[in-house]
């Protein structure tokens, strides 16, 4: 970034910065960004489980391995991202697109998996090479997940700054539902699953590849970085001090034990329509109802803060999912037509939850990682991401380990009972499965959303105090800016 004046960053500051051309490809590169990713996590499981016929042993031992290994490769990873010094194209958007095509291609060979390892006797090899694709997918993921760093880059206006946010987030939700619609349209001109998987992967990496070059090459960032060079390990303890880091910690932890609910989903569709390939048909209303909750959240943003809001979004979620289990339960003992499309109706008024959990979060973290700009003089935009992440790893890893053998039927521990397919086919579930499946995908969510907003009862990073702090990292980049120019 070339060097500005400290009148230059103000009026920055106040005025708008981001072009319409470069926020709209912005906006389609975290689409296609996204919709990548958002196959990998929709399908990967349901295609080990029912395509691979993988084992609950085999499928927690992937999971724990999947969240440690590239946890700790990560430790380095974001000291180094971190450390970057901001060339002519910036810090973040040279990452994202170097990792853009190697992320294509191990999206693509996760689901063409050889053959030849499906046979008992290589099971083995199968293991090693599933978690290396893994492993190399995480990785890469962790450098194109600065596509969302961006964001918070692009421009020092503050209330500018949330609308990037806010739009990147629409966009991401409707592109992680994507490969749902994809793989229903695909469903109908090829029968194998296996193959609706592989030409969906291809075509999310093609686009995934096309857009974010083009998207990283139209956007600018912004935003005044010093080029001092600091220990990147005291980063992470400026991090672990900041009280509101620790807030977002304790949040994202309770959260992401919702993994257990998002796991069965797809089981949950296959249970009850006969195939995961009409997941879209649970997706849909509730990815329509992400992008309706957040604009909805938008508005109400106006009238009250982001802490009230996300604390709200906890309760209405658990209320809503009740429900939702309590009207797909009365379908399943008394099926009827009105009964399937008040469920379909929750599944939207569930979305509405989505909305918030998933843009408040990314507001709360671009706050703290102000106040820590402005406290230490330096931006860990991934610091701050991997010590959030300490806690996601923890409840993660168990509920990614716990989810396959809580639902397989050929765990000890199982309590749903699902049956694998055989030969691409798949058998009925029993009615308890099914509950079971229910309970997990509603009432294990409403949950776990609850008590992820709990701990920002004691988030105080609003209002006056949230603008008098940005304020003053305004005035400090100016200095920062100043000694720039005057050193060059």
């Amino acid at each position: 970034m070339s060097a500005k004046t400290a009148s230059a960053v103000r009026a920055n500051e106040k005025g708008s910065n981001v072009k319409t051309y470069e926020f709209v490809m912005y906006v389609v590169s975290v689409f296609f960004y996204t919709m990548m990713t958002g196959m990998m996590a929709s399908y990967r499981n349901e295609y080990f489980v029912n395509s691979l016929n993988l084992s609950s042993d085999q499928i927690s031992l992937f999971n724990v391995l999947t969240s440690v290994i590239p946890f700790v490769i990560n430790f380095f990873l974001v000291m180094y991202i971190d450390g970057r010094k901001a060339g002519k194209m910036g810090k973040f958007r040279p990452l994202v697109m170097a990792v853009s095509i190697p992320m294509a291609i191990l999206l693509i060979i996760t689901f063409l998996v050889p053959s030849a390892l499906t046979v008992e006797s290589r099971h083995t090899i199968l293991m090693v090479y599933i978690t290396a694709l893994a492993i190399g997918w995480a990785v890469c993921n962790t450098f194109g997940n600065c596509i969302n760093m961006v964001a918070v880059v692009m421009t020092p206006n503050l209330k500018e700054r949330d609308k990037v946010m806010s739009f990147r987030s629409i966009s991401s939700a409707v592109g992680n539902s994507a490969p749902l619609a994809v793989v229903f349209v695909l469903n109908l001109f090829i029968d194998e699953i296996r193959y609706q998987y592989i030409v969906c992967a291809a075509l999310c990496g093609v686009l995934g590849v096309i857009t974010m070059l083009l998207g990283m090459k139209a956007i600018t960032e912004r935003t005044v970085y010093t080029s001092e060079k600091k220990n990147p390990l005291i980063g992470f303890k400026d991090v672990i001090v900041n009280r509101h880091a620790w807030i977002i910690v304790i949040s994202d932890f309770l959260k992401t034990f919702r993994n257990l609910a998002t796991y069965v989903g797809i089981f949950l569709c296959a249970a009850l329509l006969g195939s995961p390939s009409k997941f879209l048909l649970f997706g849909l209303p509730t990815g329509i109802g992400t992008a309706v909750g957040m604009l909805v959240i938008n508005f109400l943003l106006k009238k009250f803060n982001s802490k009230i809001l996300y604390i709200a979004s906890g309760v209405y979620s658990i209320i809503a999912n009740i429900l939702a289990f309590t009207v797909g339960y009365i379908y399943f003992k008394n099926p009827s037509s009105v009964l399937q499309i008040l469920f379909v109706v929750f599944l939207f008024l569930i979305g509405l939850q989505f909305g918030a959990s998933n843009l408040l979060p990314t507001m709360f973290q671009a706050d703290a990682l102000e106040e820590i700009e402005l406290a230490t003089g330096k931006r860990l935009d991934a610091s701050l991401g991997f010590v959030i992440s300490i806690g996601t790893l923890i409840s993660g890893t168990i509920a990614n380990a716990l989810a396959p053998k809580l639902l397989l039927n050929d765990s000890s521990i199982s309590i749903i009972h699902y049956v694998q397919a055989v030969a691409g086919v798949y058998p009925e579930q029993e009615l308890s499965t099914k509950i079971m499946l229910l309970f997990f995908y509603t009432i294990v969510h409403g949950v776990m959303m609850f008590l992820a907003g709990v701990p920002y009862f004691f988030w105080d990073l609003t209002g006056k105090k949230k603008e008098d702090m940005h304020s003053a990292l305004i005035s400090y980049r100016e200095k920062v800016a100043a000694e720039k120019a005057a050193n060059e």
